[in-house]
C-alpha cells in the first residue's frame, strides 16, 4: 500500500514537472522572438514555476492541502531558489567532472531541491489544516488611555468580546478603568488585567527629581523606543548606561506599585506600550524585580506571517513600516526567550497585532486569527494572543497629559473600525478560521 502510495505521487510529480517544463519551453520559444534570450529565459522559468505551484498543490499534494494553493511564500522560494542554484551552479561544478556528470547534477539538483520545497509546502498546508486549537484571545492595550478608549474596551468585555486588557497606570483616566474593569472581572474571573509598562510618553510614576534623564521640563517622560534600544547597545557598566538602568528601575518600581494600588495583590501580567519590555535593557530590569513583584507573565511578540493575504495588505504594512515593526520585534522576542524560561516567566504561545498594527481590520485581522487558530502553544505557554487596539471617537486632548505620540493614533478614525471589526470577529469566528 506505502509503495502504491509513494508510486502514485511519483507518478503525480512527474507529470507536473513535464507539465511545468513544456509551459518552460513554450513561454521561452514565444518570448525567444521578441527579446534577448537572458531576459526570456527568467521569464519563462517564472511561468513554469507558476505552473508547478499551481500543479502541485491541486494534483500532487492534493490529500495535504485539500485543493488548496499553497502559501505564496512557498512560490518566492521555490523561483529564487531555483534561479539562484541555476546561475551559481554551472560556475561551482569542477572543470574535471565529465560532461555526462555535469548534465546529470545540473538537471537533478535543482530537481531534488523543487521535491523538498513542494513536499514541505505541503506539509505546511496539511498543518495549518489540522491544527485547528482553541481559538487566541482577543486582547486590547491601552486601558486607561482616555475615555474613548476605556468606552471601547469595556464594550467589548461586557459582551464578552475581550479576554483581556493592559492598563496604563500613567494613564489619564487609568483609576477609572481599573475600577471598571475590577467591576467586570468580578464576574468573569478568567479576565486578565495587565500592566502596561510606559515609558515613552506620559506622566512618570516616580518622582521626577528621582529620574531626571527620563522626563522633560514638565515631568513627562520622553525617551523614544530608538533611545532605549541605542542604550541596549552600550556595555553595561558604562556610566550613561549605569545612570539611566538606576533611574529606570525607580520608575518601573512605581509603576508596579501604582498596578498593585489599582489591582490589589496577586501575581503580575506585564506587557509594553509600544512593547518598550522587549528592549534588552528594559528587560533586564523588568526580570531582575520579578521575583519580588510576582511578575510570572511576560508577553512575546513573535508573530508569524500570516498567508492568504491580498498584496494591498503587504504594501500597505510596508507603507506604515509594519514590516521593519516585526522584524524588530520578532529579533528582541526571539532574544527574550532564553531569559523567560531562566527566570520562570511563561508568555503567550503566538501573537498577531504588530505587521498590521493599528489597522487590525478585514483580511489582515481574519488571516491572522486563522494563522493564532492553527498554531499548537507549547506545554509551558498560554494561548495564542490577538491584539487590537478598538477606540471610540477621541474627545479629549492627550497631548495635554504627555501623550503627544498617542494622540494621532488614539484619534484615528482606525480605533472605531478596529472596534467594529472585533464585534464582527466573534459573531462568525468559523469565517476567520476556514
Amino acid at each position: 500500500m506505502i509503495l502504491r502510495t509513494l508510486s502514485t505521487r511519483l507518478s503525480l510529480y512527474s507529470l507536473v514537472g513535464v507539465g511545468a517544463a513544456a509551459v518552460h519551453a513554450g513561454v521561452l520559444l514565444s518570448l525567444g522572438l521578441v527579446m534577448p534570450w537572458w531576459i526570456a529565459n527568467p521569464l519563462a522559468f517564472l511561468a513554469a514555476s507558476l505552473a508547478s505551484y499551481v500543479g502541485h498543490a491541486h494534483v500532487t499534494f492534493r490529500p495535504e492541502t485539500g485543493g488548496q494553493q499553497f502559501a505564496r511564500r512557498w512560490f518566492a522560494l521555490q523561483y529564487a531558489v531555483n534561479l539562484t542554484v541555476s546561475s551559481v551552479l554551472p560556475l561551482a561544478l569542477p572543470g574535471w567532472l565529465p560532461t555526462s556528470a555535469e548534465v546529470v547534477v545540473l538537471v537533478f539538483t535543482p530537481t531534488l531541491l523543487n521535491a523538498l520545497i513542494w513536499s514541505q509546502a505541503a506539509q505546511f498546508s496539511l498543518r495549518r489544516r489540522t491544527n485547528r486549537t482553541s481559538p487566541p484571545r482577543r486582547h486590547a492595550d491601552d486601558l486607561g488611555l482616555s475615555h474613548a478608549t476605556n468606552q471601547a474596551i469595556l464594550t467589548l468585555a461586557e459582551e464578552g468580546l475581550l479576554e483581556g486588557t493592559s492598563l496604563l497606570v500613567n494613564g489619564p483616566v487609568a483609576t477609572e478603568g481599573a475600577k471598571a474593569w475590577s467591576v467586570l472581572a468580578a464576574d468573569r474571573p478568567t479576565l486578565q488585567l495587565c500592566l502596561h509598562l510606559c515609558l515613552t510618553e506620559g506622566p512618570s510614576s516616580a518622582p521626577p527629581d528621582l529620574i531626571p534623564d527620563l522626563v522633560d521640563h514638565q515631568g513627562h517622560l520622553h525617551r523614544s523606543f530608538g533611545h532605549w534600544l541605542l542604550l541596549s547597545l552600550l556595555p553595561p557598566r558604562h556610566p550613561r548606561r549605569a545612570r539611566l538602568v538606576k533611574q529606570l528601575g525607580h520608575e518601573i518600581d512605581a509603576q508596579v506599585r501604582q498596578f498593585q494600588a489599582m489591582r490589589g495583590e496577586g501575581p503580575i501580567a506585564l506587557d509594553g506600550h509600544q512593547h518598550i519590555h522587549l528592549v534588552p535593557v528594559v528587560l533586564d530590569a523588568v526580570l531582575a524585580r520579578s521575583s519580588r513583584f510576582g511578575i510570572t507573565w511576560l508577553r512575546s511578540t513573535d508573530e508569524p506571517l500570516p498567508t492568504g493575504l491580498p498584496l494591498r495588505c503587504w504594501l500597505q504594512s510596508c507603507r506604515d513600516a509594519g514590516l521593519i515593526k516585526w522584524l524588530v520585534l520578532q529579533l528582541l522576542s526571539r532574544r527574550a526567550r532564553g531569559a523567560f524560561r531562566q527566570h520562570g516567566i511563561t508568555s503567550n504561545g503566538g501573537f498577531a497585532g504588530v505587521l498590521f498594527t493599528g489597522r487590525m481590520t478585514g483580511a489582515p485581522l481574519r488571516a491572522a486569527w486563522s494563522e493564532l487558530a492553527s498554531l499548537r502553544s507549547p506545554d509551558h505557554c498560554t494561548p495564542s494572543l490577538l491584539l487590537a487596539h478598538p477606540g471610540a471617537p477621541l474627545e479629549q486632548n492627550i497631548a495635554q497629559e504627555g501623550f503627544t505620540v498617542s494622540q494621532p493614533f488614539a484619534a484615528s478614525p482606525w480605533r472605531q473600525k478596529e472596534w467594529r471589526a472585533l464585534q464582527a470577529l466573534s459573531v462568525t469566528p468559523d469565517e476567520c478560521c476556514g
